[in-house]
């Protein structure tokens, strides 16, 4: 298991997120507990991208969504299905990119300071388990690729590290 991460904050976007993926499949296992795996992951994701000022994962308990491990502010601790950002995209089961999180309808401010967000949402089995959660103290910080490479990030957790 690695206990380091290497990071390229000159190379492409693509480029970092295609390191950060090498070495999550060394640094994750399924032999770990779950909450082991997500915490080194958020802090593998902070520690990669200056851009992101808070990640973290909301979990689903079959009612609400609430706080698991994360990098970052102290946030909210529960969130609705449909409510902001990370309810929306649970509910949907669809990525969403917000470039201002001023103009989404609803948007929970757990932090004042975030203007952009993007949230994926983690599934096993058709089951909801719960989301992956980025916020940026820029506007504009999560595009396509982000998009891209996070989905490949929370498939291989779903798929190879929660059991």
């Amino acid at each position: 298991m690695a206990e380091t991460l290497e990071t390229k904050k000159e190379a492409l976007l693509s480029e970092q997120y295609e390191l950060l993926i090498k070495q999550l499949k060394s640094l994750l296992s399924n032999q770990e507990r779950l909450i082991t795996n997500l915490a080194n992951l958020t802090a593998a994701i902070k520690q990669t991208f200056d851009k992101v000022s808070w990640v973290g994962f909301y979990l689903f308990d079959g009612e609400v969504l609430y706080l698991g491990p994360f990098q970052g502010k102290v946030a909210c601790t529960t969130i609705k299905l449909g409510k902001g950002v990370c309810g929306t995209a649970a509910e949907k089961g669809e990525t969403i990119i917000v470039p201002d999180v001023n103009k989404f309808p609803g948007h929970i401010f757990c932090d004042p300071d975030s203007k952009s967000e993007i949230v994926i949402p983690m599934f096993k089995n058709d089951k909801l388990i719960g989301v992956l959660d980025l916020d940026s103290d820029s506007y504009n910080s999560f595009d396509e690729i982000d998009k891209k490479y996070l989905e490949e990030i929370v498939k291989f957790l779903t798929e190879e590290i929660i059991n």
